[in-house]
């Protein structure tokens, strides 16, 4: 922030010099002024012109070319000339040089107050307190996503009007099993950003997840509000399916998964949601679509993953829960790099995250040196997070030949 604040700075000083400009002349243009004013003849010629005029005027009266009264009447009128050019030459009182000059730092002042108060209502300064905050705990030595919480949540009270605060935080709430502490956040936001389908949509999912899986009349609210305005939103649907799933409507969780599927960006849902399907297909007696292809040769640098299942949460989940393994960049500001899942019966196992994983070109493990891991074990298979699913992290994971020794990543808390 200090070096922003100097750039302005230096892009203020110019603007500053322009207005101090006119006072290093203002003694040469009084100078210029006053030297004008005095050696001005333009009165003295005014005069001689009329007097030529009337000794014109007078000849011709002799000689009896015009009479009195005519003589009379032109003379008023080269009077009255006269008067005119000579009240139009009167020139107010010449001040001194150094009059006014009070002003220009009272306009200067003016000028940098001005400019700072509207930066600081129409600016980014909040934004870029926050991309500082998160470089600063990406760098310093023992940062974590806990700590990273706890500065935004400072910035929270700092700015509360600022979105982009809510919107870090919400991920990192649901992310670290906080729903309550979600609702929160995501409701702050709506109430900044509007009630936009897409927020409306999270904030039903969340709340869902948080009541136990229940369409409670909260949820069903939110969930009526939403299609409403969006008939199509993926994240409703997705909510909807995973409830009829739950009531053994496998029919209808297939059919709302395939619309939410229709309407997805994200791959990594799209994926687990087509997973969904697959086992709603398989409960109904019909023959499941395809598993996508994931085996294959090594692309590129990437991680090599050893994920285990902490010994005191085992038989937690039965043997159909499947298990999410995703590389994310340290801000947290891209989509997921990599994605891989398998069965909660392969634990303890190891898998090599690189470019086969990837979500889309335009994120991808190629693209950082670090990553932060994520593993989760849900019931439902449902990419996103909910009451009850077990989950593990690892910071600062290096990026690079995926030969060598396998990173430790420990399931071993419960998203509550």
């Amino acid at each position: 922030m200090t070096l922003l604040w100097i750039a302005f700075a230096v892009l203020l000083l110019p603007a500053l010099w322009l207005l101090v400009a006119p006072l290093r002349r203002a003694r040469a243009v009084h100078d210029a002024q006053r030297d004008h004013e005095i050696n001005d003849r333009t009165a003295e010629q005014n005069v001689a012109i009329f007097q030529r005029r009337l000794a014109s005027l007078e000849a011709a009266l002799e000689r009896g070319d015009i009479d009195q009264a005519r003589y009379e009447e032109d003379r008023l009128e080269l009077e009255r000339g006269l008067l005119e050019d000579t009240e139009g030459l009167k020139r107010a009182p010449l001040k001194a040089s150094a009059s006014g000059r009070l002003v220009v730092p009272i306009v200067m002042v003016l000028v940098v107050a001005a400019s700072v108060l509207w930066y600081q209502r129409e600016g980014a300064e909040g934004d870029l307190t926050l991309l500082a905050l998160q470089q600063e705990v990406q760098n310093h030595p023992d940062g974590s996503i806990e700590m990273l919480i706890e500065r935004l949540e400072e910035q929270a009270v700092r700015q509360p009007g600022n979105p982009n605060v809510w919107s870090s935080l919400f991920p990192l709430y649901r992310d670290m099993g906080q729903g309550r502490e979600a609702i929160h956040a995501l409701e702050r936001l709506i109430e900044l950003e509007g009630r936009h389908p897409s927020l409306l949509g999270q904030l039903a999912q969340i709340e869902f997840f948080v009541a136990d899986r229940q369409l409670t009349p909260r949820v069903q609210a939110l969930v009526d509000e939403t299609l409403e305005r969006d008939s199509s939103q993926p994240t409703v649907l997705g909510v909807l399916g995973i409830e009829a799933f739950d009531r053994s409507d496998y029919e209808g969780a297939i059919d709302y998964w395939r619309r939410a599927i229709a309407g997805m960006s994200d791959a990594a849902s799209g994926q687990a949601l087509r997973e969904g399907i697959r086992v709603a297909q398989e409960r109904l007696g019909v023959e499941p679509e395809a598993r996508e292809p994931t085996m294959g040769e090594a692309q590129g640098d990437g991680i090599r993953v050893r994920v285990s299942l902490d010994e005191a949460l085992e038989g937690r989940l039965g043997e159909q829960a499947t298990v999410f393994v995703v590389a994310r960049d340290m801000e947290g500001e891209l989509p997921p790099l990599a994605v891989a899942r398998f069965p909660v019966s392969e634990l303890p196992t190891e898998v090599v995250l690189d470019e086969r994983h990837a979500m889309s070109p335009e994120a991808s493990l190629a693209q950082v040196r670090e990553a932060r891991l994520m593993v989760r074990v849900s019931a439902s298979g449902d990419a996103a997070p909910q009451a009850g699913d077990l989950f593990g992290d690892r910071e600062g994971v290096p990026v690079g030949a995926t030969d060598g020794e396998p990173v430790e990543v420990v399931v071993d808390r419960v998203f509550d």
